[in-house]
């Protein structure tokens, strides 16, 4: 099938986009075909049929396969808003640190919204529009994203934005978290396994002693009060902003 496509969920994985795991693991090819071409109906193969203009096609290893950009765009068909939001979050991410490798974005967030927002006629376009204006920049991961959104499901709460650095009296960053809120200076961090080393321990005891000397209160976020839901966190990261001064609305 010369003018066949790899797309969707099979173009993602090869894109080594975050995906759920219904989609991460299917045992299924995704293949996309011009319009009034016949849809793939083979075994293990789910066919498409799309209109790609060029720059919406690469190639990898050989394989003509949809962009990130457009593959995105075709998981809003297949993703519920929220991991939508999640993938996205991952495609346009960057920072560039004190420390560790500098991070590009695979594509950029201007990028990205120019692209969705040049596109029409597509059923799942309004969900992508909507996805677009929750994508933050400099998320490090998919748990970081979900504790996110639950934070922003109570309109009460400030936002809280990713990748924050945290300067002493002269501007310089001495710590860098997960999520941080400048205007009650409170930090948030996820700590998944990886923080159960004792490596990783000694350096979050450390950056735990500067966020408090920086004068900012830290709020830590493991997976389990995640797996409680959005109530448990909430009241979790209340706790912590009322320790800096913050009082709910009345």
């Amino acid at each position: 099938m010369p003018d066949a496509v790899v797309s969707h969920a099979t173009a993602a994985r090869l894109h080594g986009m975050v995906l759920p795991r219904r989609l991460a693991e299917e045992p299924v090819i995704h293949l996309s075909r011009p319009p009034g071409k016949s849809q793939s109906r083979r075994r293990h193969v789910v066919g498409h049929r799309l209109v790609l203009h060029p720059g919406e096609i690469t190639n990898i290893l050989g394989l003509p396969v949809t962009s990130i950009a457009r593959t995105w765009l075709d998981l809003g068909g297949m993703l519920t808003l929220e991991e939508l939001i999640i993938s996205g979050d991952q495609v346009v991410s960057e920072h560039h640190r004190s420390f560790g490798p500098r991070r590009v974005a695979r594509v950029p967030l201007p990028e990205l919204k120019r692209y969705i927002e040049g596109k029409s006629g597509i059923a799942h376009l309004s969900k992508c529009r909507t996805a677009l204006g929750h994508l933050r920049v400099g998320v490090d991961s998919p748990p970081e994203t979900r504790l996110r959104l639950m934070l922003a499901h109570d309109p009460h709460l400030p936002e809280f934005l990713p990748n924050v650095a945290i300067c002493d009296v002269d501007g310089t960053p001495q710590v860098w978290v997960d999520l941080g809120c400048r205007k009650f200076r409170t930090c948030l961090e996820y700590e998944g396994a990886h923080h159960l080393t004792p490596e990783q321990q000694a350096k979050d005891h450390h950056r735990d002693l500067l966020a408090a000397e920086l004068g900012w209160v830290q709020v830590k976020i493991s997976r389990a009060d995640l797996l409680q839901g959005a109530g448990w966190v909430q009241a979790k990261v209340r706790r912590g902003l009322t320790l800096a001064g913050w009082e709910p609305p009345r």
